[in-house]
């Protein structure tokens, strides 16, 4: 009977012993794993007084540019680990090169690049060119393989680009391509700030051309100035564009300051005026006075600053939406830099077809 007994208490003992000590470990360990909580880019930053705050209700014009600009850097490393990654169990798919860069290559770039010339002698730009192109094919080569990789279904990619942020920007004296009277059927605007001695926005003009004739119809364009202070003839350059603009040449006048490709080009009241007359402009004499005596120089000096107000810092930025003709603005997305006819032709379809939602809500 003792020994029945003591042996209970033994069990009892133990059985106690075993809940203390059980209880002592974490019960996270015991717990299931937390899921994993996928990218977003719109994360609660705060909460105040129970009501959460976002990241999207503290951006602005500038920190959407630079958040967009990170979100490039952060898709270009994620390509990269995500083909190293697979490189190690699928070889056999990533045996092809990066092609190399050859002289031909350089030369053929130079001679076939619209604005390429006016940059620089062959000599001078070589290593430039040289580097873009080997960035070129390398990004090229990853973006072959990272879509092979999709279409593969070897991966699922979580990281999105910011949302869109919109801005409200006045036209105000922007220069506009479709004339009055022609614009009533457009519903969308591309408006540029741009300055004449930015070698990107001499860049881009090529592809604001065939944008214009694509779009001839559908699209309304325009231009306003944002000389920046370090391009010292920037501002006189802008101010005689208006000049030009007096006798409706402003975009003849564009196009010859942006044609400029002398590198050993000074800037002078004679070879200002040479420039108004290759253009088309008939009444030198009412050009050169409009330019001596700076006419527009208040109209430039606006164009800055509600460009600064909009958090445009440099050149060439574009705004890129509705098209409110009564109001005179545009509602869009902002964005900077020599950017390409397909991220262009992206946006436009997608606020041509915003308007003609629109439009049939309305009927």
């Amino acid at each position: 009977m003792d020994s029945i007994f003591s042996m209970n208490i033994r069990k009892l003992f133990s059985l106690l012993l075993a809940i203390t000590l059980f209880s002592a470990i974490p019960a996270h360990l015991f717990a299931d794993p937390a899921p994993v909580q996928l990218f977003s880019n719109n994360p609660v930053v705060a909460v105040v007084d129970g009501e959460y705050l976002m990241m999207n209700d503290l951006k602005n014009a500038r920190m959407h540019d630079a958040m967009y600009q990170l979100h490039e850097m952060q898709a270009r490393a994620l390509k990269e680990k995500i083909l190293q990654q697979l490189a190690k169990k699928h070889p056999e798919f990533f045996k092809d090169d990066v092609p190399s860069v050859t002289e031909k290559d350089i030369a053929r770039f130079y001679e076939k690049t619209p604005g390429v010339m006016g940059l620089g002698s062959p000599e001078k730009m070589r290593d430039e060119i040289r580097e873009y192109l080997i960035r070129t094919n390398k990004d090229s080569y990853i973006e072959k393989q990272y879509q092979f990789a999709l279409k593969k279904k070897w991966v699922k990619v979580h990281l999105k680009p910011p949302s869109d942020f919109k801005v409200v920007a006045e036209l105000n004296s922007a220069m506009l391509w479709a004339r009055k009277g022609s614009e009533s059927s457009m519903k969308v605007i591309l408006l540029e700030y741009s300055d004449f001695q930015c070698p990107f926005c001499k860049r881009v003009q090529k592809t604001l051309k065939e944008l214009r004739k694509t779009y001839s119809t559908k699209v309304q364009f325009g231009y306003r100035h944002f000389p920046l202070p370090f391009h010292k003839e920037a501002t006189i350059l802008a101010e005689a564009v208006e000049c030009a603009r007096d006798q409706d040449r402003f975009w003849e006048m564009q196009d010859v300051l942006y044609d400029i490709t002398d590198d050993s080009f000074v800037l002078t009241e004679t070879e200002l005026v040479k420039l108004a007359k290759q253009a088309g402009v008939k009444n030198l004499k009412d050009f050169q006075t409009c330019s001596q005596k700076r006419k527009y120089k208040t109209r430039v000096a606006e164009d800055i600053r509600e460009g600064a107000l909009l958090g445009i810092q440099g050149t060439p930025t574009f705004i890129l939406g509705l098209y409110d003709l009564e109001n005179g603005t545009v509602s869009g997305e902002m964005f900077s830099g020599a950017v390409s006819t397909t991220k262009f032709t992206e946006v436009i379809e997608k606020y041509l077809s915003l308007s003609r939602a629109e439009a049939k809500l309305v009927r």
